[in-house]
């Protein structure tokens, strides 16, 4: 059994961050049952035409769940939803500032009527404050956290390549939902979660905040090297490869030294002797090893730094990460349906003993309303008269 087999999460969600946080609910067993707008759906299934002709962006946050096509600009459809909601143990919401509760979906009126519920609203910035009525997107929330003010090289910031600030709040989204069904197993009652991408973001943000704000200068941009720790990043060998090493303490320069740079003058040189000297003379240490590492080849490179238990890694691009071998050798892969047929997924990185991960499908547009619908209550004639009214 699933750990949260039996309870119904309806969301009214769309693009990255509550879709994130709800399909990992359904992986552990939720039902998830997505609202969305008939015909269009989520505007995520819109974004690009890669994985079949489906979205990739859709594709990958919205697989094991369950599609009502609603238009709840209709009574008939806020009816339908008002229904659902009585049953549900959790909502989750990430529309539009104040959207929520012009639909009369707020926090306060939804848990007046079911006590018990668990109700999660996702914004860019929360309902209170100077920001709470600003629109807010993945890059947007980037910008306003710092995260772009790190990143990138000293002459240009780049935002991160995945959806970071979008990923964070569905992460916390996610886990606040499990420790407020814990709660209401122990106490009875529900809960109101107010989750925040600028605050999400913000937590990930700990360690250039700290250092900035105690040390008086951000950490500076330094591309794919790290900002405060020498070696650390790539490092070319001779036949043209890139190969990423990390050192942490002075044990691991000490080996460093002897075994892999084959010098061990260098754990005495005055320019190297602690991590703050080797980050004041970086361009003195990047020397000494990329003229070692220039005589040698990516896997000689490999090599010595496994020799030596120093962390390495080579520079893979997306196509090498599919065809990863830990992840072929983990049984990593599963195939999951979708309106276009099989596609490969990832398993989620949670793997809890005895349990196998709900993988169904990613659903179409309003796949299951007439389902949700009869399951609700409604006869085959009002289920026809709904949909020639556009209402699903």
């Amino acid at each position: 059994m699933r750990p949260l087999e039996g309870f119904i999460v309806v969301a009214l969600e769309q693009v990255i961050a509550g879709p994130f946080a709800t399909r990992q609910l359904a992986e552990l067993g939720a039902r998830v049952i997505k609202i969305e707008r008939p015909g269009e759906g989520d505007p995520a299934r819109a974004y690009d035409r890669t994985v079949k002709g489906l979205s990739s962006h859709f594709v990958w946050v919205n697989r094991s769940k369950e599609s009502l096509a609603l238009d709840l600009k209709q009574p008939a459809a806020r009816e339908v939803l008002e229904k659902l909601l009585a049953r549900a143990d959790v909502f989750l919401q990430n529309l539009a500032p104040g959207a929520a509760e012009r639909l009369g979906l707020g926090a306060a009126e939804l848990r007046k009527r079911n006590p018990r519920l668990v109700w999660c609203g996702i914004s860019g910035y929360g309902p209170a404050g100077p920001y709470a009525r600003k629109k807010a997107y993945d890059l947007l929330v980037q910008c306003e956290a710092g995260l772009l003010s790190v990143t990138g090289t000293p002459e240009s910031p780049a935002k991160a390549g995945i959806p970071a600030a979008d990923i964070a709040a569905g992460m916390y989204a996610f886990s606040s939902i499990l420790a407020a069904l814990i709660r209401r197993e122990r106490s009875g009652e529900g809960a109101t979660i107010d989750v925040t991408m600028l605050e999400a973001l913000g937590e990930w943000m700990g360690f250039p905040a700290y250092f900035t704000a105690y040390g008086g200068t951000a950490p500076p941009r330094s591309g794919a090297y790290h900002a405060t720790i020498v070696p650390y990043g790539p490092f070319h060998a001779g036949d043209g490869g890139t190969v990423f090493l990390s050192v942490q303490n002075e044990r691991e320069f000490a080996r460093f030294c002897d075994v892999v740079l084959k010098n061990a003058s260098l754990k005495s040189d005055p320019r190297f002797s602690s991590g703050p000297t080797r980050q004041q003379n970086r361009d003195a240490m990047h020397a000494e090893i990329e003229r070692v590492f220039s005589a040698l080849s990516s896997d000689e490179v490999v090599a010595r730094l496994d020799a030596a238990e120093i962390a390495n890694a080579r520079l893979n691009d997306l196509g090498e990460f599919w065809r990863h071998p830990q992840l072929k050798a983990r049984g990593r892969w599963a195939a999951v349906g979708s309106p276009a047929g099989d596609i490969d997924a990832l398993k989620p990185p949670f793997n809890l003993d005895g349990m196998e991960p709900r993988m169904d499908a990613v659903p179409d547009v309003g796949q299951h309303s007439r389902a949700v619908l009869a399951e609700l209550g409604y006869p085959d004639a009002d289920i026809a008269r709904l949909a020639a009214a556009g209402v699903i």
